[in-house]
């Protein structure tokens, strides 16, 4: 399957400048090329096109997946009544009892809310459960192991669900640049340009698409 994704401005990452109007060629699981859209659709006139709004760019990185997974509750739908709509932590997610009651329905929906803020890959140490491990990658993320010296964040500050927060660029949240040949992690966002992502978060996110499949779309 050959599919485009179009938007607005492509972000690459890898130092590379912003491609008003880019697209993403994806062949299967792998980017197949990048740049703008017209050179692309030239070059491969019989591929399904997607259009997005905004910004696409490279799938975003999850930092404090294990934590907010371990640490946070994330409500059904149908609990919105008794227990609102937002993860529960500290005295509120000791109320809910024994983890056996709640732990895997939440880590699922937590799975979700991720894929819903353009992540496709998150990190993980050496002494992450197994199973959080197996339904990480059943969603489709990419386990990426923890190098060099923990951030504060990750050990001490309230782990966050916007991969953007904080970050003074894009790129530095993502999982790796655009690369041909390298697996089609892609996010996209109704945004105008960075900066007015950044300002918005990963909140804005309209599909992401994880090894070349669309495993969340806003819209």
């Amino acid at each position: 399957m050959l599919t485009i994704h179009a938007a607005a401005l492509l972000l690459p990452g890898g130092g590379r400048a912003p491609v008003p109007g880019g697209a993403v060629v994806v062949r299967d699981a792998v980017v197949a090329a990048f740049g703008p859209y017209g050179e692309l659709a030239a070059a491969h006139p019989a591929a399904r096109v997607r259009r997005w709004p905004g910004v696409l760019a490279p799938g975003l990185v999850q930092r404090d997946a294990v934590r907010l997974l371990e640490e946070w509750y994330f409500p059904d739908p149908r609990e919105a009544d008794a227990l609102g709509t937002e993860p529960l932590t500290g005295a509120a997610l000791d109320a809910l009892g024994p983890e056996e009651t709640w732990r895997a329905g939440s880590v699922r929906r937590g799975l979700h809310r991720m894929l819903r803020h353009g992540t496709t890959a998150v990190t993980a140490g050496p002494g992450t459960p197994p199973a959080l491990l197996t339904a990480v990658r059943r969603s489709g993320l990419t386990v990426l192991g923890v190098s060099g010296t923990p951030s504060a964040r990750t050990t001490g500050d309230e782990p966050r669900l916007d991969p953007l927060a904080g970050a003074g660029a894009v790129a530095g949240a993502t999982a790796a640049p655009l690369a041909a040949g390298g697996r089609a992690d892609l996010a996209a966002f109704e945004a105008p340009d960075e900066a007015a992502l950044l300002a918005a978060g990963a909140a804005s996110c309209v599909a992401t698409i994880a090894g070349g499949r669309l495993v969340y779309r806003g819209r």
